[in-house]
């Protein structure tokens, strides 16, 4: 099994932060987004994967490390593609084609999930789907009495499903994704100005491909700063349950769970949680903190924040009570 993680965008939702840091390189719950997303991936698919492909932008030396290091974790080959011209979904999965061979599932590196399924490698393609309220908002699949899909409807005006498309496909024939692809390239097929995967999946559902869903318990967005501090609480809460969090003893400081705390941050004089993960190196002290992240090197002193992210090497102290600071920033009152 090969997995192909696109993720050259730019992240405008998430500055300051993405200035720095590609938005999959963000951390939640102590790991990369796109750490937890390989993670959950691996646990679905209960079988060794060959190969982690990554689709990225220029990100610069150091990032191609780190993106590397999570494949070398879960004993996959890392490859690295570039994306240099924002051109649609299909596009960017088409940059990584020589990767594109045997099963493959494709993975967009802005989400996470928790699901409980076994993957069924019996259709040519499965999509991973969740049943959502306001399914407008979402691309959408419809399915037949077989529960195969029979259509794929971007944001319907008018009730056709629920199940929204979140962004993970799973595919038989990495060769027939390739061609389908190629084939939008060659004739310049766009939606939106753009090559889209779903223009590519249409077209195999009218050359009588089978495909099926996967339904997922949960499905966290990682868009903006509010979807980013939702999803590190659900994390941690699904740590937790799974007691997969580590607890240390802080000098003069409480400890209110459930929190991510890397091995060597100092605390101190401290009330932290619920709801917080701290990065490695942080030093926090005479702080109290909730429903946060603080990233690696950052400092928070003589402070109380809540619902805020603190960047890397980046310095509070004596803030209100919300901050959204980028790395290497200060603030101080």
């Amino acid at each position: 099994m090969r997995v192909i993680i696109p993720m050259a965008g730019m992240g405008k939702r998430l500055r300051p932060h993405t200035l720095t840091t590609p938005k999959p390189l963000l951390h939640i719950a102590g790991k990369p987004i796109v750490h937890h997303l390989v993670e959950d991936i691996a646990e679905i698919i209960r079988q060794p994967i060959e190969e982690i492909a990554y689709i990225i932008g220029d990100f610069g030396k150091e990032v191609e490390e780190s993106l590397c290091s999570i494949a070398q974790k879960v004993g996959a080959k890392p490859s690295i593609y570039y994306q240099e011209q924002p051109l649609g979904t299909a596009h960017a999965i088409l940059c990584a084609k020589q990767s594109l061979t045997g099963n493959i599932i494709v993975a967009f590196a802005d989400t996470l999930f928790r699901a409980d399924f076994t993957l069924n490698t019996d259709k040519d393609a499965v999509i991973w789907v969740k049943e959502v309220e306001n399914p407008s908002q979402f691309g959408v699949v419809q399915l037949n009495e077989k529960q195969e899909i029979i259509n794929f409807v971007e944001k319907p005006k008018t009730f056709v499903s629920n199940l929204a498309i979140i962004g993970i496909y799973y595919f038989q024939s990495g060769e027939s994704l390739y061609q389908e692809l190629q084939r939008l390239i060659d004739l310049d097929i766009k939606s939106l100005g753009e090559y889209q995967l779903t223009d590519a999946l249409a077209h195999m559902l009218q050359k009588g491909k089978k495909m099926g869903i996967a339904g997922v318990k949960d499905w966290m967005d990682c868009g903006n700063k509010q979807a980013i501090l939702e999803t590190n609480q659900n994390v941690l809460n699904h740590l937790q349950k799974d007691n997969k969090i580590r607890t240390f003893v802080y000098p003069n400081s409480v400890i209110v769970p459930p929190c991510y705390i890397a091995q060597n941050a100092q605390i101190h004089n401290s009330i932290i949680g619920p709801y917080v993960s701290v990065g490695e190196n942080a030093l926090i002290e005479n702080a109290i903190i909730s429903h946060s992240i603080v990233n690696a090197n950052a400092q928070v002193q003589y402070a109380h924040i809540h619902y805020s992210i603190v960047g890397k090497y980046a310095t509070v102290k004596g803030t209100p009570l919300s901050v959204n600071l980028g790395d290497y920033s200060n603030t101080e009152l």
